[in-house]
């Protein structure tokens, strides 16, 4: 599947499910390898609209921001960013802001007081596992949710939570599509969108 082919069934999920905000995070990362900066960060600015606790958004809506040139706006984003993840506990997008806002010569944020609690009570709660789709921290799988190797993916590197938004999500795409699972086409398209949703490789 294309870029273009990509982007466009993303902003069909969108424009469906304006509250879905997995739908406008994968418009934006499509949208960000396509190098479209600024329409990427507007899919991101979305997805935090809906979820201001996923640092991810926050990290790619700011470096959405600076492929579209808007140096000042990034940092700003990066800035908050930097903070709710940090107040979160989400160890791996806080660094990625940080490294980007060093990169725009830009000072990485200081919490204040109310914040470091918070990152203290996260350091408290972290289960260890980092959703490797949104950035955060969840609940990991208790196992693969089927078998073969794109079960074992899944099961290493999506928390519960995300999992149980494709759930949802991929309820929506039979629907909407009209799958029949018991064809192989229908069934590999449902697979294509679950891949895309999550951020999968493409199998080998």
């Amino acid at each position: 599947m294309s870029i273009d082919e990509r982007i466009e069934r993303f902003q069909h999920m969108a424009e469906a499910d304006p509250d879905n905000e997995m739908a406008h995070f994968s418009l934006g990362s499509a949208l960000l390898q396509a190098g479209r900066g600024a329409e990427a960060a507007g899919a991101f600015e979305r997805c935090i609209e809906l979820n201001r606790d996923m640092s991810k958004a926050w990290q790619l809506c700011g470096e959405a921001m600076i492929a579209a040139g808007w140096s000042d706006k990034a940092a700003a984003t990066l800035e908050e960013g930097w903070r709710i993840a940090a107040t979160r506990g989400d160890r791996l997008p806080q660094e990625a802001m940080g490294e980007a806002l060093l990169g725009l010569g830009r000072e990485v944020p200081t919490l204040d007081e109310d914040q470091q609690a918070q990152a203290a009570q996260a350091a408290t709660t972290d289960t260890g596992f980092t959703c490797a789709r949104t950035g955060q921290a969840g609940t990991p799988l208790e196992g693969p949710p089927f078998k073969g190797p794109e079960g074992e993916w899944i099961a290493e590197h999506i928390s519960q939570e995300t999992w149980s938004q494709w759930i949802g999500q991929g309820t929506k795409v039979i629907n909407e599509l009209r799958l029949d699972l018991s064809r192989d086409e229908d069934s590999e398209t449902y697979d294509q969108h679950m891949r895309e949703f999550l951020g999968m490789p493409d199998p080998a």
